[in-house]
């Protein structure tokens, strides 16, 4: 009887080899099946062994490489072909990464799965902008809202929509907003490094 691998599901952070996790960054290095999604930086699949087999499955709006079902699908086929899978996902694996629906799927074929969380989009971000998520004087609460998700139109997020500075600036998915006060705090180097972050 064969063995079955296992799923890791891996959070691949914002972009930067030095800010994956330990663990994210061994099991990328002695990968055999990386699927991997558009977001995942060059430098990062650098990583990889040269034996490893590379599997894009990067998604844009309204254009997949695979339906999400279809990956779910083939993430149970590599590991019940007894290959352990580096499943490579930008940001968060559980933070709009559908990494919860992998992990279910893959759950219920009866294929063992391992969550590496890794830095999300909106904290690396937030840390690249130095603008504080919570701020004692500011915000106690962070509020994570998608562009897109079912039920979605069922929620009135319309004091949270910035659709005048988004025209404006011609802001282009994938984005990351941070809205309210902790934005504008009276500080020259937040400032200055949001405004070079804009360029």
């Amino acid at each position: 009887m064969s063995r079955t691998g296992t799923i890791f599901l891996v959070g691949a952070g914002p972009g930067d080899p030095d800010l994956l996790t330990l663990r994210a960054a061994r099991l990328i290095s002695q990968a055999e099946v990386l699927v991997h999604d558009g977001l995942v930086s060059d430098e990062i699949l650098a990583m990889a062994p040269s034996s490893a087999r590379l599997i894009s499955v990067a998604k844009q709006r309204a254009r997949h490489t695979l339906p999400q079902d279809d990956i779910n699908a083939l993430l149970i086929r590599e590991a019940k072909a007894g290959h352990d899978v580096v499943r490579l996902k930008g940001g968060a694996p559980l933070i709009f990464g559908r990494g919860g629906e992998e992990a279910e799927d893959a759950r219920a074929a009866g294929v063992p799965v391992e969550i590496v969380p890794g830095i999300s989009a909106a904290n690396g971000a937030a840390a690249a902008t130095q603008i504080a998520l919570t701020h004692r004087d500011a915000a106690s609460i962070v509020s994570f809202v998608a562009g897109q998700c079912k039920g979605l139109t069922d929620q009135d997020w319309s004091p949270a929509a910035l659709p005048d500075l988004v025209e404006a600036h011609a802001i282009q998915s994938p984005a990351r907003i941070v809205i309210g006060d902790v934005t504008a705090r009276d500080d020259a180097t937040l400032t200055q490094t949001a405004l070079e972050a804009a360029q």
